[in-house]
């Protein structure tokens, strides 16, 4: 796919293809409007450019490193695997670069408050930082089983001044949690700024925080350059709503050479209501096809009956049924593959990556790390891998736990 024809999508509409676009209550056309007309205007001012970039080198921690694993490359045996280590981020993943972006959009619209959801609370710990940063009010929507897997990211949020108000309704997830975020935005959306953390939603939002996750692929093509006076034959991410794995991918989208792999969640199984896997499975009973969920038109995990299914992984930043809408082009037009990973293989290769190298991920980069597994050893000792470490596995280490060998826990 040449650059050039990738920098124009979406198009005027919010559509990847057929994918995307604006489906939501009348009441939110015009704030998405003007949503969209701020950002075009704050992304050709280069003092908000000045900005952002000020935030997230000082505030956030960038440029982030992109490490060469090489006890982890030896033990398998491959190809090179470098890290980009957005682990090593404030607030501790890549959530915090789009939260900066809107959040300083929020301030320029004369917003008081931020309106967020979460599932692995990243996203929730980021905007309540950056909206004490910027001295707004904010409120985090999260749902009850997520709250009970990510209570330490509860924690975190509260502490920033945020309040987290649980979901009780549906499955208790990320799905539910969106529901309720976006009901409270049309509510108060004269004060309110709805912080989205994926590239999922009506348009602006999948361009917008595609546009502020760019900042990972600028960076990683730079240092692979520097590095390996080449570039990568191989992006690998996790794919939950998709911000990391665009984040990523995007920068290398008009080099033919550069494969890439988004990998989500297998759950515990191929039957509907046991992964999230919108993209990567391959069965007639895994449900996903075209449909419209939270104002975007892409794939949806459904019934037969049109109905959103539940979904499960161990991840709960994974836990969503549907995908983000260039993520859904991406696969129709073949420029990514998609594949999953199931719930005991990303444990496995949390587990290995802290043995080989000392650091700990969280479970939902740990699903690109499993597909690493498989995919390094096949591949030439002179090829190179790039693996996005979207998130560090503090937030997780109850669950990681839980799996540990007995007596290690």
């Amino acid at each position: 796919m040449p650059r050039a024809a990738q920098q124009t999508l979406p198009d005027a509409r919010g559509h990847f293809g057929p994918y995307g676009g604006r489906f939501v209550p009348e009441t939110l056309v015009a704030p998405l409007e003007e949503l969209e007309r701020a950002y075009r205007r704050a992304r050709a001012d280069r003092g908000f450019a000045q900005t952002l970039n000020h935030l997230l080198a000082d505030f956030a921690g960038r440029p982030t490193p992109l490490y060469f694993a090489e006890r982890l490359t030896r033990y398998l045996g491959g190809a090179r695997v470098y890290l980009k280590r957005e682990d090593l981020l404030h607030t501790g993943a890549h959530k915090i670069n789009n939260c900066l972006g809107q959040g300083l959009l929020a301030a320029r619209l004369g917003k008081r408050r931020l309106i967020a959801e979460t599932g692995a609370g990243q996203h929730g710990v980021a905007t309540a930082a950056v909206a004490a940063h910027l001295g707004l009010k904010c409120t985090v929507y999260m749902g009850e089983e997520d709250m009970a897997r990510q209570r330490l990211n509860v924690v975190r949020i509260e502490m920033l001044g945020a309040e987290v108000i649980p979901v009780v309704s549906g499955s208790r997830t990320l799905k539910d949690a969106i529901n309720e975020a976006m009901r409270d935005w049309v509510t108060n959306v004269e004060s309110s700024h709805y912080l989205l953390g994926s590239v999922c939603g009506a348009h602006p939002y999948p361009m917008m925080v595609r546009d502020f996750q760019s900042v990972i692929g600028r960076e990683a093509r730079a240092q692979i350059l520097r590095a390996e006076k080449r570039l990568p034959d191989l992006l690998l991410a996790c794919v939950g709503g998709g911000s990391n794995a665009i984040g990523l991918f995007r920068e290398f989208l008009g080099e033919a050479a550069v494969k890439m792999l988004g990998v989500e969640a297998g759950g515990r199984g191929s039957a509907l209501g046991e992964h999230a896997a919108r993209l990567g499975l391959r069965s007639r009973r895994n449900g996903a096809r075209p449909g419209v969920l939270h104002g975007t038109y892409t794939y949806v995990l459904q019934d037969k009956h049109g109905q959103i299914s539940t979904t499960h992984s161990v991840s709960a930043g994974l836990d969503y049924p549907a995908v983000g809408p260039e993520h859904a082009f991406l696969r129709d037009a073949g420029r990514v593959v998609y594949t999953a990973v199931g719930d005991e293989e990303a444990l496995a290769a949390a587990r290995l990556l802290a043995e080989q190298e000392g650091i700990i991920p969280a479970l939902e980069p740990a699903h690109a790390l499993a597909e690493l597994v498989k995919r390094a050893p096949k591949m030439r000792r002179n090829q190179v891998i790039i693996v996005n470490l979207s998130g560090r596995g503090d937030k997780d280490m109850d669950i990681l736990s839980r799996h540990l060998p007995t007596g290690m826990a």
